[in-house]
């Protein structure tokens, strides 16, 4: 199976720098051929904008935008083009898979403690996470992530600063295990792994983030603003740049990187 940065290589087109598309008229949509669950978003193109970076950043895939658009074996934009995203919905939020109005937008907060429980014994333990160890996570990250081509050390300053190597952690705003992969999250990677990954189990948490990392390395600039977008979301730090709780989240990060890369403990 190739890896989740072969599949974007393959589908990667080119970006649009100049020239503006006179005419602006809208590319003719391919209705018939979407599989059900998606919901199509009117879009205008911009200069920089790529097929893969608009179906990353919309949660399509890049091979429906080009097909259902009809832009050819490269799917090449032109700014100011009007195409039609076919929305993934199961990629989406639950509470973003129907219109709504629009509100401002805020990093996830996923480092605050989980919110306080009221269930009884019975429910705890029916809904508990697994709980390996710290060295049993550390070796999973460091597996995963060669594997797929991402720095280990880093793979692993990003797991200790969300969840410090321990898979016993949801956050309160619903992000899971040792990676705090958001259930969206986690629908969206598994488009890319090629299955459903449960997050809730050590090695698929460990992958979903690790396809996170992989696809944002991709689609960002820098090293800072692949970390600050896992944190953030690739939308806000491209629209919005990195607020200043992702800036701190990123220092953290690259200090925890560098004690790694000495042999040191990450704290």
């Amino acid at each position: 199976m190739p890896s989740p940065l072969q599949v974007l290589s393959r589908l990667t087109v080119a970006t649009v720098t100049g020239g503006v598309l006179l005419s602006g008229l809208p590319a003719a949509a391919d209705h018939q051929h979407l599989p059900p669950g998606r919901r199509i978003t009117p879009y205008t193109v911009k200069s920089g904008d790529t097929a893969t970076g608009l179906a990353v950043r919309f949660h399509a895939w890049t091979a429906e935008l080009i097909s259902h658009n009809h832009l050819g074996r490269r799917g090449s934009l032109q700014v100011g083009q009007r195409i039609k995203i076919p929305v993934v919905l199961a990629a989406l939020p639950k509470n973003k898979r129907h219109p709504k109005k629009h509100k401002a937008h805020h990093p996830t907060k996923k480092h605050h403690a989980p919110a306080k429980q009221t269930k009884t014994k019975k429910q705890k333990k029916k809904h508990a996470l697994p709980d390996p160890s710290r060295a049993t996570v550390r070796r999973v990250v460091v597996r995963t992530a060669r594997r797929h081509g991402v720095d280990p050390h880093l793979a692993l300053a990003i797991c200790w600063q969300e969840s410090g190597w321990q898979m016993d952690r949801v956050s309160s705003a619903h992000a899971i295990g040792a990676m705090q992969v958001l259930p969206a999250t986690g629908a969206w990677m598994s488009m890319y792994a090629g299955r459903r990954l449960h997050i809730r189990r050590l090695h698929d948490n460990v992958l979903a983030g690790v396809i996170l990392l992989d696809v944002l390395d991709d689609l960002t600039r820098t090293r800072r603003r692949m970390i600050g977008a896992y944190y953030q979301g690739l939308g806000a730090v491209r629209e919005h740049g990195l607020y200043s709780e992702t800036r701190r989240y990123v220092r953290n990060v690259l200090a925890i990187e560098h004690r790694l890369e000495r042999g040191l403990p990450p704290s």
